[in-house]
């Protein structure tokens, strides 16, 4: 998909690719966990400090999205690579693996960090590309997915900073590299002239649907649209995470039980989230951004969902096959990172595009949800010995997901004026 770039608007997809490469640290935080566990930390432990991460992230952004327009995208980028920076050394000072200080350095300042500066590159891109919200968002999200190839490696099989320096020591040295990338990327995180538009491009029209209707945050949470939105996107989002998390921990002893040795198992399983889940998880962000500025937002979410649903209830009979496994993680990984291409871009068409920055943290709310619930779901389970399970649960969810979004229709502002009533959310549903 080659789409010609004014020279004004290709650095601002550079900026923010860079910035999310960082940001995606979160992503690579399976590569620590058998090194925790292997210090005394339980399997619960490690899906902590992710599920903390996540909430943390999802809460800041809030914070991040009502103070966008004040103080200024570039400014807010720069305070979320110092935090995120700061969070990681923190945990690298104090050895790297006490539970406690990396549960608040990794898990809560890390992910504040990444909160401040998440909804920056979507807001800025969208701005300075109106034409193609599916587009810009895939590939100014795409980052956050590829970079967890990186860190994985560089931590692990390629640059084994894990097993050469340690764990605190990785900790510093990523939190150094996350700061210093995001001051770099954030040169070019500033919003276009009120009055500018791309050659050619002509506004959306003022009606539901379309983006041109523009909702106050407060008016957004009084529609329906709103709380399916929502639950489709803790559903969806949540599945890939307690995916991310168990990536590497339940292939490892399915490949054991199936005859693998420990050491087989453990370059099989890294391969596998840190390559095909992660290069897959990259690509779907580009990929259904592209699509579903074709097949219409809705209709993408739609067809993710179910399709990833599937593929978990399927994964747990291919966890203990190498190829297999490699399918089933691309494909995880594939719709996953979708989410994060759709559902920026469906809340700028239900709510409007300009409000884009200030509505869309609450939608991402809905992330922090899934990524406590189902990252700990999946933990309780892989405690207990059910790691299947726990893939099946999440496959039912995504499919329920699915039947959600199709409920989704365009919402109307006179609407949402009114009090909220179960006859009046089932009217607006059917409108």
């Amino acid at each position: 998909m080659s789409i010609p770039l004014p020279r004004r608007r290709a650095p601002i997809i550079f900026g923010a690719i860079l910035i999310q490469l960082c940001l995606g640290a979160i992503y690579a935080w399976s590569v620590f966990t058998p090194a925790l566990m292997a210090s005394g930390w339980s399997k619960l432990e490690t899906q902590m400090v992710f599920a903390a991460g996540l909430a943390s992230f999802a809460l800041t952004m809030v914070f991040a999205g009502r103070h966008l327009n004040t103080w200024g995208p570039r400014r807010l980028a720069i305070l979320g690579g110092v935090t995120l920076g700061l969070g990681y050394i923190l945990a690298g000072l104090t050895g790297g693996d006490d539970f406690w200080w990396v549960l608040i350095g990794v898990g809560l300042i890390g992910g504040a960090g990444i909160g401040l500066g998440y909804v920056v590159p979507i807001a800025v891109g969208m701005n300075w590309f109106p034409d193609r919200k599916g587009m810009i968002t895939g590939l100014a999200v795409a980052g956050f997915g590829f970079g967890a190839m990186a860190w994985v490696k560089l931590a692990g099989a390629w640059g084994d900073l894990i097993g050469t320096i340690g764990l605190g020591h990785t900790f510093i040295v990523y939190g150094v590299v996350f700061a210093t990338l995001v001051l770099i990327g954030s040169l070019w995180m500033v919003m276009p002239p009120p009055d500018w538009r791309p050659e050619g491009y002509q506004p959306p029209p003022s009606k539901a649907g379309a983006g041109g209707e523009e909702f106050s945050t407060r008016d957004m949470l009084h529609t329906p649209q709103f709380y399916l939105i929502f639950l489709t996107f803790a559903i969806s989002a949540g599945a890939g995470l307690m995916s991310i998390g168990l990536m590497k921990l339940y292939p490892m002893e399915a490949l054991v039980a199936a005859g693998y040795s420990v050491a087989e198992a453990g370059a099989i399983a890294g391969t596998a989230m840190a390559v095909f889940f992660s290069i897959a998880n990259g690509l779907g962000r580009i990929v259904w951004g592209g699509i579903s500025d074709r097949l219409g937002r809705k209709h993408s979410v739609m067809v993710m969902a179910a399709s990833q649903g599937l593929i978990l209830l399927a994964f747990t009979s291919m966890a203990d096959h190498e190829y297999l496994l490699y399918l089933g993680a691309a494909l995880i990984g594939f719709n996953f990172g979708g989410n994060f291409a759709l559902f920026p871009a469906l809340t700028a068409d239900e709510f409007g595009n300009r409000g884009v920055g200030r509505n869309y943290p609450y939608v991402f709310l809905s992330y922090g949800v899934g990524g406590i619930a189902f990252p700990v779901l999946g933990g309780i389970l892989g405690d207990m010995g059910n790691f299947p399970l726990a893939f099946s649960i999440c496959g039912i969810a995504c499919l329920i997901g699915a039947a959600a979004t199709a409920l989704i229709t365009p919402p109307h502002q006179e609407e949402a004026h009114k009090p909220f009533t179960m006859h009046g959310f089932i009217h607006q549903l059917h409108d």
